[in-house]
């Protein structure tokens, strides 16, 4: 497995989220075992950045990520999120200051580690300037509780604050061929300051896979029933991208999948910054294939065809969720 660096922070450039093992989509929850079994192949293959939150579950994934890695916590980057739960009493995004402090503590205990690598500000809280936000996780830098900063789907007069105040480390946000928002100007700051990028949902939320044919395919508590790209005519119209995915894939010889993260992977070497994205899976087959773009190495016509898809029809998130996403 090839690496990156995000900032000064060494990762495999290819991750693991782990959210779908305990939270959110169809099946989460349903066989912790297969979830470990899957965290232990990814690290087997190279990959050492696990990404997981304190409000997937709430709590669980914390917890099973925790469990999974006794005994091998020394060979993983950790990366965990604080601020969409609130210890405090708050209602909506919580990131003061005793927030912050109650929150590490949780997380230290359910991974059952003595330091955090990466510790994201999960949402950007309009309720807390950034500058305390930093200047309480600097303290914690000092304290040897977390190693690196990150911030979540911020925007970008928040990354400039933060950074001002301490080094960020990554930014996570989602992007894909699937939600590419972040390139007209949330990129050239990261190349500019630079600070690393973690994509989540590489996999446009597994459209771009091409296994979902039908909203039957996901459970109803699923939480893609309520995304805008997977409901009524946008979800047809959508299904032409995936196909248009599919058939660069199989002129690469290689799965939707994998042509969705080496297209990721390719970027980052354009843009000049280091990217790690993180596909989410609970299943040890996706691991095993997701991990084998890192060798795939697609041509110039077929990043071309790639960069020019159609952008999708509808938010990647529903109104709510939007509404939290830093402009």
């Amino acid at each position: 497995m090839k690496h990156v660096k995000l900032r000064d922070l060494d990762v495999s450039r290819i991750g693991l989220g782990t959210m779908g093992m305990s939270f959110g989509y169809t099946g989460a929850g349903s066989d912790d075992d297969e979830s470990i079994r899957t965290i232990h192949r990814a690290l087997d293959l190279g990959v050492t950045f696990l990404d997981t939150a304190e409000v997937y579950g709430p709590y669980t994934n914390e917890e099973l990520v925790g469990k999974a890695l006794k005994g091998r916590r020394e060979n993983v980057v950790l990366a965990t999120k604080f601020g969409m739960i609130s210890h405090t009493g708050r209602s909506g995004l919580d990131s003061s200051p005793a927030n912050i402090r109650a929150a590490v503590e949780g997380s230290l205990r359910r991974l059952d580690t003595d330091y955090i690598d990466l510790y994201y500000q999960h949402r950007v809280d309009p309720g807390t300037p950034i500058e305390d936000v930093i200047g309480v996780l600097a303290e914690l830098v000092r304290a040897g509780k977390i190693r690196h900063i990150g911030l979540s789907e911020a925007g970008v007069d928040n990354i400039r604050r933060a950074d001002a105040v301490h080094p960020i480390t990554a930014l996570q946000s989602e992007y894909s061929l699937w939600t590419r928002d972040p390139e007209p100007a949330v990129l050239p700051v990261l190349r500019e300051l630079g600070i690393g990028f973690v994509p989540y949902s590489p996999l446009g939320h597994g459209f771009l896979t091409g296994q979902i044919r039908s909203m039957d395919d996901l459970d109803a508590d699923d939480w893609r029933q309520t995304s805008p790209r997977f409901m009524g005519a946008n979800f047809a119209r959508n299904l032409a991208i995936a196909d248009e995915v599919q058939r660069i894939a199989d002129d690469a010889g290689a799965t939707p999948a994998q042509v969705a993260i080496a297209w990721l992977l390719a970027r980052g070497t354009r843009e000049g910054i280091g990217i790690a994205p993180i596909p989410g899976t609970k299943r040890v087959s996706r691991v095993e294939e997701n991990v084998a773009a890192d060798a795939l190495t697609l041509t110039a016509e077929q990043l071309a065809g790639l960069d020019a898809l159609t952008p999708p029809a509808g938010d990647h998130h529903n109104e709510q969720q939007m509404a939290m996403i830093d402009r």
